[in-house]
């Protein structure tokens, strides 16, 4: 990962989203930038290269959305065709039988949680299926007691050689939403590069990485309040890196001056308060994914220390407040 020196504007809000600035580069005889969106995983997902042959740059971007769409037919909770809805079935059960890709995805997720102590767990989904953000519709906090012993990835077991996946507790659920975005991110890039293209930029939803810069210029990545969609408070220029950034503005809803969002603490079953909004910078979106969910539910300060025990990520952190935290690696903004 590449990083140039930080950039920093300072606004009177603060919070996190992410924004790309991204600059008009003058064209060559056949060669351009092409960028497309699209809804997937239910979400905005964007792809932009650089291609000698636009012919060859559409279908290198169609590649990447197919991918997208076909990791969506596999690990979506939304759809009861796939994998994942079959594990959440019959994963109590009996050991379920999955495919190699979501077998190691699982493995990844329960490395996290080992790493993070547990702030990073997908059987989160044990509790947070009870919720229903688009409906505003919260699990008390007897239906919470109930469910939240399903919670503890520990209670995971992966057979290796079966590529199994069975569940030792009764009433355990699974959801990648913390991570598969990031999966897909990065399997977009490798696509990509097995076709030629050497400078890109794919995005699903809060998860982005970018292959190689801009001629010369970096990627200029800007971080905004996320109550003000024109306030950016922080911006930063990357090459060969990905970011990611989760809010408690992403997917809510308030109810008596409480916000309840889909980050969920392991520990409560509640939507985790301690943050504001995470950003992770590091080399691959599948990191930077599961990490922002890790900082997001330790908090600003713990979290900002632990990712500072790390190797090659960086992060900032905004508290309930506005005070803004950064890992050692990012410069603070000056005065």
């Amino acid at each position: 990962m590449r990083k140039t020196p930080c950039i920093f504007d300072r606004l009177s809000a603060i919070g996190f989203h992410l924004l790309l600035a991204l600059a008009i580069l003058p064209g060559v005889a056949r060669a351009d930038w092409i960028s497309r969106e699209e809804p997937i995983m239910g979400t905005r997902c964007a792809v932009e290269l650089w291609a000698d042959d636009r012919a060859k740059g559409e279908a290198a971007i169609t590649s990447v959305f197919d991918d997208m769409k076909r990791i969506d037919r596999l690990m979506s909770t939304w759809k009861e065709d796939t994998e994942i809805s079959l594990v959440n079935r019959e994963g109590g059960k009996h050991p379920v039988k999955i495919s190699e890709e979501l077998f190691r995805l699982l493995q990844q997720s329960v490395k996290y949680s080992e790493l993070t102590h547990g702030a990073f767990d997908i059987t989160y989904a044990s509790v947070g299926y009870l919720y229903d953000f688009k409906k505003g519709v919260h699990p008390d906090q007897k239906a919470i007691d109930a469910a939240l012993p399903g919670i503890n990835w520990r209670h995971m077991v992966l057979d290796e050689k079966k590529l199994t996946v069975f569940f030792t507790r009764p009433g355990m659920r699974i959801d990648l939403g913390g991570i598969a975005k990031g999966h897909s991110v990065d399997r977009g890039i490798e696509i990509l590069k097995q076709q030629g293209i050497t400078r890109a930029m794919v995005n699903a939803g809060g998860d982005t990485r970018i292959l190689g810069d801009r001629f010369g210029k970096p990627w200029v990545v800007g971080v905004r309040d996320p109550d003000h969609a024109g306030k950016v408070f922080l911006r930063l220029p990357l090459t060969d890196a990905s970011f990611s950034t989760s809010g408690d503005y992403e997917r809510y809803f308030d109810e008596d001056g409480k916000r309840f969002h889909h980050i969920i603490d392991p520990k409560t079953g509640d939507s985790a308060r301690k943050c504001r909004s995470v950003t992770i910078i590091s080399d691959t979106a599948t990191r930077t994914d599961a990490l922002t969910k890790s900082v997001f539910v330790m908090g600003p300060e713990e979290g900002i220390k632990f990712i500072d025990t790390l190797t090659g990520v960086d992060a900032v952190a905004v508290s309930p407040e506005g005070k803004v935290f950064y890992s050692k690696g990012l410069a603070p903004p000056s005065e």
